[in-house]
């Protein structure tokens, strides 16, 4: 497995001499038995397996963009999911961007999904299939109001609530990103049933999707995972540090400290 690192950091560099946006220009997977490698933010990822495009239990979003890439535990666990949806009657999963045939970075909209076990799954489930065409150009809803201190009421269903809790019952999945608003509501709306929501995890942006991210393989040995969440549900002071005023007299909000790695889907 060395020397498949090794080879997959000297393609980056190669890539790096002849082009802007290296990663892009890889247009198949790096052969060799699947392995996620290095870190969330900083990695890439031997064989990585295309999520199939046509299914019954959920749609590819911007299909031509071929970002639907992933280490085959990350098409299982959309498999999962969407099952598990259709199933409960919610709707259809939309899956956003996965990773690239060989992983690494994006040009512009995230530092992570680099190695195959970051998935963007958005927050709207419809009733009806979308056309080619809204699959080609789909319009995101942001469910977090102007202010960004809570979700609209009108555009909050239960069904959001299920999907998110769906996807953090799932034993490979290790974290959940969402708008800290979104993270505030589902706080208030739990009940006693918590201990899924230590998963989930306010972050900027996020406001119509949710960024979920699975645990390292145990074959990916050169795979890089995050320490664990800190114990407890997440709720309370954590949540509601991200709507602290502005520091007095500069009209700047208080800076938010990020976290170990880049995690910006």
């Amino acid at each position: 497995m060395r020397k498949v690192f090794i080879g997959c950091l000297a393609l980056a560099a190669f890539c790096a001499a002849a082009a802007q946006t290296p990663w892009q220009k890889i247009d198949h997977p790096v052969a060799g038995a699947p392995s996620a490698i290095g870190s969330f933010a900083n990695g890439c990822i031997i064989w990585a397996q295309p999520l199939a495009l046509e299914a019954g239990n959920y749609q590819v979003l911007r299909p031509d963009q071929r970002r639907y890439f992933g280490h085959p535990d990350l098409l299982l666990f959309i498999q999962r999911l969407s099952n598990q949806v259709k199933h409960l009657g919610l709707g259809e999963v939309l899956v956003g961007d996965m990773a690239m045939p060989a992983g690494g970075r994006f040009n512009s909209g995230h530092a992570s999904h680099q190695s195959g076990l970051d998935a963007d799954i958005w927050l709207q489930t419809p009733r009806q299939r979308l056309s080619a065409y809204q699959l080609l150009k789909p319009q995101p809803l942001s469910l977090v109001a102007a202010n960004g201190r809570g979700v609209v009421p009108r555009l909050w269903r239960p069904e959001t609530a299920a999907l998110i809790k769906l996807a953090a019952e799932d034993d490979q999945v290790t974290r959940i990103f969402v708008n800290p608003a979104i993270k505030k509501q589902l706080c208030l709306d739990a009940g006693s049933d918590r201990d899924w929501l230590r998963k989930v995890r306010p972050w900027f942006g996020h406001r119509a999707h949710m960024h979920v991210r699975l645990r390292c393989p145990p074959s990916s040995r050169e795979c890089i995972d995050q320490p664990i969440p800190p114990p407890g549900d997440g709720c309370g002071a954590e949540p509601e540090s991200w709507f602290l005023p502005a520091k007095p007299g500069t009209g700047a909000p208080v800076k938010k400290t990020p976290p170990p790695l880049p995690d910006v889907a």
